[in-house]
């Protein structure tokens, strides 16, 4: 299966910020969007992700001030993305080794998507469930 296959399954646009926003202002968007992860941007273009992790790390290192600070203290150099046209093995790949929980899709610098080890997790839960209900089927039908 495809990225651009597992989009079509969710609903909804991907929630962003701009990198000229603070931690705080992130932490609300956030909660208010019940998400734990936003694409941060820099004139539409997406730059990085922010998450609750990050949030937490940055409040237990800098205290309350952390939701003064910007955004851009938390965006690492460059974003790690995958394209609409990777796989999910790719994809599962990428977020085990770069240790990731969620990952933008990007196709010509424009966002199309995100997806979370959740939505790999349940695809992968559902391909498990069909293939156990083929095998019964086909375990019934022999006997």
């Amino acid at each position: 299966m495809t990225i651009r296959e597992l989009l079509k399954s969710k609903p909804g646009d991907v929630v962003t910020i701009d990198i000229g926003d603070t931690i705080g202002a992130a932490a609300r968007k956030m909660t208010a969007h019940k998400i734990a992860a936003l694409v941060v941007t820099r004139l539409a273009h997406p730059v990085g992700v922010v998450s609750e992790q990050d949030v937490v790390v940055a409040v237990a290192e800098h205290g309350a001030q952390a939701g003064e600070r910007p955004l851009s203290r938390l965006v690492e150099a460059t974003i790690e993305s995958i394209t609409p046209d990777s796989t999910l093995k790719q994809a599962m790949s990428m977020m085990t080794h770069a240790r990731l929980r969620h990952l933008p899709v990007i196709s010509d610098d424009e966002l199309v998507g995100i997806v979370s080890l959740g939505d790999i997790v349940k695809n992968r839960l559902e391909e498990l469930s069909l293939e156990r209900d083929v095998l019964r089927d086909i375990y019934i039908a022999a006997h």
